[in-house]
């Protein structure tokens, strides 16, 4: 299916894996720790990792979207705050860096992407969506200096249902004023794609994140894109400044 660019008003991102480098903050860590192990060292180390890090994607939202279907989801959140809030009291300033930010340091931005969101919100309104909580996709905004673009910031506690459910992207659609179908989800797994096909959007699938080509477009993507910043090509190419995608030469 091809994507229908007259149909596009407004623009919904995801954040881990399309906005965020997410992905790569992940496998880095989990490299770190295989590249001990005898025998797992170096570039093995990261293909590894990558590859857990992958696979564990799809399950791990999974399982969330069950737990948003059982109503079980805001109390886990509240609990996981909870728990990192006395984390943080019991913390020792000998030893951290810095308490209050100990879990929220910044993820690095997607490449181009800083650029690409300031060009489109000329032109478009925009939201994210993310199964995360709405506090954190904040900072990691500002920190980047693009909160100002964006009309909403929905995260898992904005509606009572999540993501892969319509319910988020049906509550953008409404913050931007425009009809569901007049906006385009841009996202990095099946999750997101099916988020916007089952409220009756359009969508994009990138692959600067957890998910594979073959996975997003069996989920229902209108289309595949190399990396996140290549929407500015496809939705306004007389701005594109980059001539050519920001995804790392395979």
């Amino acid at each position: 299916m091809a994507l229908d660019l007259s149909r596009v008003r407004a623009l919904c991102f995801d954040i881990d894996g399309t906005l965020s480098d997410t992905d790569d903050h992940l496998v880095a860590r989990l490299a770190a720790l295989l590249d001990a192990l005898p025998l797992v060292s170096g570039r093995r180390a990261e293909r590894l990792a990558r590859q857990v890090v992958m696979a564990a994607e799809t399950p791990v939202h999974a399982a969330y979207a069950q737990l948003d279907a059982l109503g079980l989801d805001v109390p886990l959140g509240s609990l996981r705050d909870r728990l990192r809030r006395i984390k943080r009291l019991g913390a020792d300033p000998a030893h951290t860096r810095n308490v209050a930010a100990a879990d929220e340091l910044p993820h690095e931005m997607v490449a181009g992407v800083q650029q690409m969101i300031t060009t489109l919100a000329a032109h478009f309104p925009m939201c994210t969506i993310s199964t995360g909580g709405a506090p954190r996709v904040e900072r990691f905004l500002a920190h980047y200096g693009v909160r100002q673009h964006f009309v909403q910031v929905i995260g898992a506690q904005t509606t009572r249902r999540m993501k892969p459910h319509p319910e988020p992207l049906l509550f953008a659609a409404q913050s931007m004023g425009v009809a569901p179908e007049q906006c385009l989800m841009i996202g990095d797994t099946t999750i997101d794609i099916r988020t916007g096909t089952s409220a009756g959007a359009q969508t994009v699938g990138v692959l600067c994140g957890f998910g594979t080509e073959a996975e997003l477009l069996q989920a229902g993507a209108h289309l595949i894109l190399p990396t996140t910043s290549d929407l500015l090509q496809v939705l306004r190419p007389a701005s594109d400044t980059l001539h050519g995608s920001a995804a790392p030469a395979g």
